[in-house]
C-alpha cells in the first residue's frame, strides 16, 4: 500500500495537473517525479493520470483513488492536530473563515498579535459572505468562523462586538435629504439579512424606494465612491475609522429611536475549541476587545 508521502505526492499532482509545477512544489526533478508516479500506478494496478502536452488529467481509476487519498489526508491532519493539542506549546494551523468586512477592517490587528505571540502556529484564512462562512463550518473546512448578523448555529457561539450603521455622505446632514438629492444611493452586495435590514429601515423611514441606485461588488468600492461624492451609502461603523474628512455620518435608528447595530459572532464546533491554537486565538480576541473597548462609535 502507498505511504502517506506518496498520498501527498498524488494530491499535489491532482491539484497542479502539471508535472513541472508539481515537481517544483515537491522539490524533486521531473524525471524523478515521473518515475515515482509510474511505480505508484504499478502498485495500484491502473493508470491514475493521462499525460498530454497540455498537462495531466485524471483517469476514472485516478478519480476513485484521489477521493480515497483526500479522505485519508483530511483524517491525517485531524490526527496531527490532536497530537499537537497534547503539547503545551501552541503549534498547528489555525483555520479561520471570516466575513470579508471583518477580515479587512478588524481581524488584521488580532492576527498581528497572534503571530507575534505564537510564532510556531500557522494561519489559514478564508474570507467571504457570512453565509459562505457558515458553509465552511458545516463542511468542516475550518476550525472557527467569524460572521455578521445573528447566527442560527447549534455549536459554540461567542458574541464579539456590535457596530452601528450610518448613512454616510459628503453633503447630506439629515436623513430626509435623500428624497431631495438626485445623486444615487450606492449599495454593496451583501448577505440577504443585511440587505433586508437596510430595506426595512428605508421603507420605515421614507415609505418609498431610492430614486437612483448603484450596486457595487465590494464594500470598499462603495466606501470610496461615497467619500468621493458620487453618491451616499449606508455603512457599518467597522469600516469608518474616524479619520474621514468632510464626511457626514448619520446614525440609523430603529422604530424605538435606538441605534441600529450589527452583531459580530465567533462560531465553532466544541471539538475545535479543544485545540490549543483555537483556545489561544479566542483568548487573544477577548483580550483585544477588552483593550480596545470595542463597540465602534466613530
Amino acid at each position: 500500500m502507498s505511504s502517506l508521502t506518496e498520498f501527498h505526492l498524488l494530491s499535489v499532482l491532482a491539484q497542479e495537473m502539471n508535472m513541472r509545477k508539481a515537481a517544483e512544489r515537491l522539490f524533486v526533478s521531473q524525471p524523478a517525479l515521473s518515475q515515482r508516479l509510474v511505480n505508484i500506478e504499478k502498485e495500484w494496478g491502473s493508470k491514475l493520470f493521462l499525460r498530454s502536452q497540455k498537462g495531466l488529467s485524471l483517469t476514472p481509476a485516478g478519480e476513485i483513488v484521489l477521493q480515497f487519498i483526500n479522505e485519508v489526508l483530511a483524517k491525517e491532519e485531524k490526527v496531527r492536530e490532536s497530537i499537537t493539542a497534547l503539547n503545551s506549546e501552541v503549534h498547528g494551523t489555525l483555520k479561520i473563515a471570516v466575513a470579508s468586512i471583518v477580515g479587512q477592517n478588524w481581524l488584521p490587528q488580532v492576527l498581528k498579535k497572534f503571530v507575534s505571540r505564537y510564532p510556531q502556529a500557522k494561519i489559514s484564512l478564508i474570507t467571504g459572505w457570512s453565509s459562505e462562512i457558515l458553509k465552511s463550518l458545516y463542511d468542516d473546512q475550518v476550525h472557527i468562523g467569524i460572521i455578521r448578523g445573528t447566527p442560527d448555529w447549534k455549536g459554540i457561539k461567542i458574541p464579539l462586538f456590535k457596530d452601528s450603521l450610518y448613512l454616510v455622505d459628503t453633503e447630506i446632514t439629515r436623513p430626509e435629504q435623500v428624497l431631495e438629492t438626485d445623486r444615487p444611493f450606492i449599495q454593496f452586495k451583501s448577505d440577504s439579512n443585511y440587505y433586508q435590514e437596510i430595506q426595512d429601515w428605508w421603507l420605515r423611514q421614507f415609505k418609498t424606494s431610492p430614486k437612483r441606485t448603484i450596486v457595487v461588488d465590494q464594500i470598499e468600492t462603495c466606501k470610496q465612491m461615497t467619500f468621493n461624492g458620487i453618491g451616499y451609502a449606508i455603512l457599518p461603523a467597522i469600516t469608518l475609522n474616524g479619520a474621514e474628512k468632510n464626511i457626514f455620518k448619520i446614525p440609523l435608528l430603529d422604530e424605538n429611536n435606538l441605534p441600529i447595530k450589527r452583531d459580530t459572532w465567533l462560531l465553532g464546533y466544541e471539538s475545535a475549541f479543544q485545540l490549543k491554537q483555537v483556545q489561544a486565538f479566542v483568548e487573544l480576541i477577548k483580550e483585544h476587545i477588552e483593550e480596545e473597548g470595542k463597540g465602534y462609535h466613530p
